[in-house]
């Protein structure tokens, strides 16, 4: 009887509004977005206050902005497997 009722909530679970889960991409979206910001922010100033470090900072930058990156492709991907679940 239990399993019944948990297939039938994840069933529900599965069928999302895909406008939903694209106003959930949004949203999520604004984390990697402001992240991406506070990087090159922190590097600039960085390098305006040490011109010598310049390149190790962006070596830093770039593995910092390609780790921000992954979880904006990550909320993408799952963006896709909400709305095709609900078709």
């Amino acid at each position: 009887m239990s399993n019944i009722v948990l297939a039938q909530a994840a069933e529900a679970a599965v069928n999302i509004n895909p406008g939903l889960a694209a106003i959930g991409y949004g949203l999520g979206a604004i984390g990697p977005g402001i992240g991406v910001g506070l990087i090159w922010a922190a590097v600039i100033n960085g390098t305006a206050r040490q011109p010598e470090a310049q390149g190790q900072l962006q070596g830093i930058a770039w593995i910092s902005f390609v780790l921000v990156e992954v979880l904006a492709l990550i909320g993408l991907v799952v963006y896709f497997i909400a709305s095709a679940g609900g078709a």
